[in-house]
């Protein structure tokens, strides 16, 4: 078959004439039959025969229309944070033995991943004070998933208690674990001035049919549970397990979840060394304490071990998936984990340690409280909404100003500031957004922040 010399083999007429052929066909058209015509694209908007520094050039040109984190002060939190990674992470994640296509799962993984996987369970352990970590899940929302199902699990019951100011992605990630599993969720009351959790009402809800209670702190509205030892102990006084979430970052300055009495300890591990990326990947951390509990932990443990030679040697020591044992017994079929995150994560805490990462958060416990301070003395803005003690995110209500918050968002915007997320599915915050402020805003862009929020809402 002589197709001619051609760079790109199938692009002559005569080639495509001879596929055709072999596949009994008379036309492009006849191939493509079963697309719909209404999503087919005749043809690329690209011109043709250009070198590839002219396609750089273009390309670099279209992606210029983009605003990227680093063009503008982003003040937007909620589930994925804008944090600073150090060089040495990016150096070591893109090592060529590190980077795969498909997930290192199986027991034939590299010792050097295998090893990478334990520091990791190791430095969250060490990080969370809880007993055991796996090496990570897909999210911190299929890590809330998990914890549910794992506590119906252990304790036989049936309902499962979370916040009311919950994550809404995250509660309709935990609403498709938990209805197939015949688990039955119930928010619990908050206060409305201060918005820790109504003691009162959880020990309404806290009945012998309660298989867990899930807190988080910092809680998603960005304000820590300053009772989260007496909501553990009223969990665990009914027998449920008491499931605490976190965000990493804030564990250099506040009780860590085993301190707290968490049995389950659950976070997003975006925070550390992994970047912003609309939507992922993230990194669900999942820690757990007690060999009864240990068992039923979804996900992958990375051992130590010896070689029959006495040399070091790391495998996978638990695997409680549907892939590697009975369907009817697996702890968890869709436990995907993050192992190139994981690994991201593990160096970053190696780099920090305990002293960097405290260092890091009194910087973020300073910004944002000096964002906070500067909204609140604009008139008719309300920030932080709840009287509680925040870490690097907080609520900002507009309610007194008379505006409707997308057309102060959108005022933002045009002065070059992106505000926060707003919160349309709390009706009851009114006019309100989560703002965040971590160690990449510097005190000019807070302070800018400030001056363009006092000129929208003041009609500038």
């Amino acid at each position: 078959m002589n197709w001619g010399r051609h760079l790109i083999p199938n692009s002559s007429p005569e080639a495509k004439t001879s596929m055709l052929k072999y596949l009994g066909m008379d036309s492009i058209e006849e191939l493509f039959k079963d697309i719909p015509e209404g999503v087919r694209m005749e043809e690329l908007d690209l011109p043709s025969g250009m070198s590839e520094l002219e396609v750089m050039d273009r390309v670099g040109e279209i992606l210029k229309r983009n605003t990227s984190l680093e063009d503008m002060p982003i003040f937007l939190g909620g589930g994925a944070w804008f944090h600073f990674v150090p060089a040495v992470v990016d150096e070591v994640v893109r090592r060529s033995e590190f980077l795969t296509a498909y997930t290192p799962y199986q027991p034939e993984a590299s010792q050097g991943m295998l090893q990478a996987l334990f520091e990791y369970q190791s430095l969250i352990c060490d990080l969370t004070e809880m007993e055991f970590s796996n090496c990570s899940l897909y999210d911190f929302s299929s890590a809330l998933g998990e914890a549910a199902r794992m506590a119906k699990r252990v304790t036989g019951r049936s309902k499962f208690l979370v916040p009311k100011f919950l994550n809404p992605q995250a509660m309709e990630v935990l609403s498709s674990y938990a209805e197939p599993a015949g688990i039955e969720i119930l928010r619990i009351e908050r206060d409305p001035i201060t918005g820790q959790i109504d003691l009162e009402d959880l020990k309404e809800k806290a009945t012998r049919d309660v298989a867990g209670v899930f807190i988080e702190n910092p809680a998603y509205l960005g304000f820590f549970e300053e009772e989260a030892e007496a909501i553990g102990e009223i969990a665990k006084g009914v027998g449920a397990l008491f499931i605490v979430g976190f965000d990493p970052i804030s564990l250099g300055i506040v009780k860590p979840p085993g301190a707290l009495g968490a049995d389950i300890a659950i976070g997003e591990g975006q925070p550390l060394g992994n970047y912003v990326n609309f939507g992922g990947p993230n990194l669900g951390i999942f820690a757990c304490n007690g060999l009864n509990l240990l068992r039923q932990m979804p996900g992958r443990i990375i051992g130590m071990t010896s070689t029959k030679e006495g040399e070091r040697a790391f495998c996978m020591a638990l695997q409680a998936r549907e892939q590697h044992i009975r369907r009817e017994g697996a702890t968890s079929n869709i436990c995907t984990n993050e192992a190139l995150c994981a690994l991201a994560a593990a160096v970053y805490l190696s780099l920090l340690g305990p002293e960097g990462l405290r260092r890091l958060c009194e910087t973020i416990l300073v910004r944002s409280r000096y964002c906070a301070k500067l909204l609140e003395d604009i008139e008719g803005v309300k920030a932080p909404l709840f009287e509680a003690s925040h870490f690097k995110e907080f609520v900002v209500n507009f309610d007194r100003t008379g505006m409707r918050l997308e057309k102060i968002h959108e005022g933002l915007l045009r002065k070059g500031v992106h505000g926060g997320r707003p919160l349309r599915e709390f009706p009851e915050l009114g006019e309100s957004a989560l703002y965040c402020v971590t160690e990449m805003h510097s005190k000019g862009d807070v302070e800018r922040l400030a001056k363009s929020l006092a000129e929208v809402v003041g009609g500038g």
